[in-house]
């Protein structure tokens, strides 16, 4: 046991790693949408990351933060797009500004986003201790593998998963619990797309499973609760289950 403990000291790979990873991840968001904190503490996150990276034993640290920075324009376009497309669908967000500070599942993608490009400049481990991180404090496991369009929406973001092979197209709605995952578990099978093709505008309801690297949703589909899925759906689909103990039916005798 001492020689395990010993190796991991020795490889930088101590828990204060993920403590720093979590700061990092904060001062990341804040720097993305506050101009003020960016010019005040921007030059404080670059030397994070620089420090994260010398601890991952990553080189060439300096243009990995070029290319990062380079690509927030980019990331906050999509992320103002997200938040539009969350007012416009909730009835129960009132402002562009109740989007930013309150809603979780916002949150969430934007940490995605983020992680996402990290993963693409293939630096390893931080883009999934980011999404690690948001995942702990949001309830929503999005893997940073995942391709997501723009204008998505999680609304009540808790117990979602979308796996690494994920394909998410643009002005798609997913509520709580959905799972977007692989029907096989098979370390030979990690470099195959795992997980399902979900098209535009489609809707996904509470509780709701979809498994399988071959399946697409189609394009304005709506998934129903608890629905689970395992074969393709064409576009314009309703899908939906019934339940055989319906809570609200009621029997009056004569």
């Amino acid at each position: 046991m001492k020689e395990v403990v010993s190796e991991i000291l020795v490889k930088n790979y101590s828990m204060c790693l993920r403590d720093a990873v979590e700061v990092f991840t904060k001062e990341l968001i804040n720097c993305l949408f506050d101009e003020k904190y960016q010019q005040e503490k921007g030059e404080d996150t670059r030397n994070k990351f620089f420090k994260i990276l010398e601890r991952l034993e990553i080189e060439n640290e300096t243009c990995f933060w070029l290319d990062f920075e380079n690509s927030f324009s980019e990331i906050r376009r999509k992320l103002d797009l997200d938040a539009v497309f969350a007012l416009n669908s909730d009835p129960a967000a009132k402002s562009l500004r109740e989007i930013y500070l309150a809603y979780p599942g916002f949150y969430a993608i934007a940490v995605y986003r983020l992680s996402h490009q990290l993963l693409q400049q293939e630096i390893p481990v931080l883009p999934r201790m980011m999404s690690e991180f948001a995942h702990s404090i949001t309830g929503t496991d999005i893997h940073p593998g995942a391709e997501i369009g723009e204008s998505f929406f999680i609304d009540h973001a808790t117990g979602i998963v979308i796996g690494e092979t994920t394909i998410i197209k643009n002005k798609v709605t997913i509520f709580q619990g959905v799972t977007l995952g692989g029907i096989q578990v098979k370390k030979s099978l990690a470099s195959t797309k795992r997980h399902p093709t979900i098209e535009s505008g489609v809707v996904i309801y509470a509780n709701a499973t979809i498994l399988g690297g071959d399946v697409i949703i189609g394009a304005n589909s709506v998934i129903g609760a608890n629905v689970c899925i395992t074969e393709s759906i064409s576009e314009n689909s309703v899908v939906t289950v019934e339940s055989e103990n319906n809570i609200f039916q009621k029997k009056i005798k004569r």
